[in-house]
């Protein structure tokens, strides 16, 4: 029976009148409740309510399935661009969202890798648009041994971006994360809003300006929509240098009811998040996507997509796939010190609801990948200080991420990746940032509980350091507000 103690289920709630039912503090605190947000396991509808609930694609109505396929085109547009169509098997059966991706079966390197659709859900052939990198599985395939006719084997649909029903202005804007916001607009054309659809497009080099074309295209397609492009680097072909940030207008954010789809690097969507708080401006909707390379635990630089199933199991996880991290967030994204406090409540439950889950059948060998984990966040750390900002933040995601991804339990896996507490380290910590002094003994001393199968001792050390954690994130965002 759900007691309302986690705050997994939190959502928002636009209208109606509810009960809230019972909740403790940590899964919402009352300034959330005042702000409109729920525990969907505990509210009773008085009326028609309408709900923003973070999705699925499941909950979406599609699900994830195998496929077969083959290449029918190659395309190579510059130096560090290719594209490529499938002709799938059972096409028809395959049902997905503008913005959702698939991961694909690389032939000859038996690896996975995530991207994202760039055609329209109701287009037969399915497109894609790589950013290649010198050493990425996916771009040495399609360089050196990619023909058409090759059998790729795909599954999916999966991740939480993907469009919502039209309902006022639309503000796109990517870079890397274009592939999925061409999928959105072939969907918009095939009945076009009434509403203004803004697409900010931003690259660093000359190379990398690609997909011109596509985009003009839909200028025809669409009567009301508007596009603008920059290049970060100076002396390119862009109209403007700088970033999408710089070129966001008044009129494309209409006081503020607009829905934002930013996709691409976490630099880039938090710079987009932050700049929209800097100005003042609160969307309606800021559904996004991140990603970015993890190439110390095997994953791909060229998708930032996890390590593929068989990386991961010759490490002795259980993991039977990998899946890009896809993440939605209804609101205004933002890096204030009680939206950080919420999510480190909630990691801790569901960190809390993992041990508890996994004590009684974790290996020996995952308890000795734990370990390491731990380990490697150590030589990040000196005394109370942060020295390697960037290394820290990705062991100690990895390290605190673990359980869940050898579960085999994709709801705890997705709710837990949803809580991006990464990219807000990310965004706030730097060299010398200060860190409470038992943070490493804190992963040490978790792991010692696993090899003892205690399980109320892991469970302090879990309350602690979220205790603890708090203080940290408080004293780094006030350091970045003071500067």
């Amino acid at each position: 029976m759900p007691r309302g103690a986690c705050g997994t289920c939190k959502s928002f709630c636009e209208s109606g009148e509810f009960d809230p039912g019972d909740f403790i503090e940590d899964a919402l605190t009352d300034e959330e409740f005042e702000k409109g947000y729920i525990l969907t396991c505990q509210t009773m509808p008085e009326s028609d309510m309408a709900v923003n609930i973070p999705a699925t694609s499941e909950s979406a109505k599609t699900s994830a399935s195998s496929y077969t396929s083959r290449i029918t085109q190659l395309d190579r547009h510059s130096e560090t661009t290719m594209s490529f169509t499938l002709e799938i098997d059972k096409r028809s059966e395959l049902a997905y969202l503008p913005g959702q991706y698939v991961n694909l079966k690389i032939p000859g390197a038996n690896v996975e890798r995530s991207y994202s659709f760039s055609s329209g859900p109701n287009t037969e052939a399915a497109s894609f648009m790589v950013r290649t990198a010198p050493k990425g599985a996916m771009s040495e395939y399609l360089r050196d041994r990619a023909e058409v006719g090759d059998e790729i084997t795909l599954s999916g649909p999966f991740g939480s971006f993907f469009l919502r029903d039209p309902k006022r202005p639309l503000l796109l804007a990517g870079g890397t994360g274009l592939a999925p916001l061409l999928s959105i607009l072939e969907k918009l054309s095939e009945n076009p809003p009434e509403h203004a659809v803004h697409l900010v497009y931003g690259v660093t080099r000359e190379e990398d300006i690609v997909g011109l074309e596509w985009i003009e295209e839909y200028k025809a397609k669409l009567p009301n929509f508007t596009w603008d492009y920059t290049a970060s680097e100076e002396g390119t072909s862009a109209p403007h240098t700088g970033y999408v940030t710089q070129i966001i207008e008044p009129g494309h954010l209409n006081d503020g009811d607009v829905d934002i789809y930013p996709c691409g690097p976490p630099l880039m969507v938090n710079a987009v998040a932050k700049w929209l708080e800097t100005e003042g401006i609160e969307p309606a909707n800021f559904y996004f996507e991140r990603f970015a390379p993890k190439e110390k635990t095997g994953g791909d630089p060229e998708t930032g997509a996890p390590a593929s199933s068989e990386d991961v199991a010759e490490s002795g996880d259980s993991m039977s796939k990998s899946e890009a991290v896809s993440s939605m967030e209804t609101g205004r994204l933002s890096f204030a010190k009680e939206d950080s406090f919420a999510q480190l409540d909630a990691r801790m439950g569901l960190e809390l609801a993992i041990t508890e889950l996994m004590m009684p059948k974790i290996t020996d060998e995952q308890v000795k990948n734990l370990r390491r984990l731990a380990e490697a966040t150590a030589d990040c750390v000196s005394g109370t200080e942060v020295k390697k900002p960037e290394d820290f933040v990705r062991y100690n995601k990895e390290f605190h991420e673990y359980l869940f991804t050898v579960s085999n339990n994709p709801s705890l896996l997705e709710s837990y990746r949803r809580l991006d507490l990464s990219d807000q380290m990310e965004a706030t910590f730097e060299s010398g940032t200060v860190i409470f002094d038992r943070v490493i003994q804190d992963h040490l001393d978790f792991v010692e509980a696993f090899e003892n199968k205690n399980v109320e001792r892991a469970r302090d050390v879990i309350m602690a350091h979220a205790r603890d954690a708090k203080e940290t994130m408080e004293g780094a965002i006030d350091k970045k507000e003071s500067e």
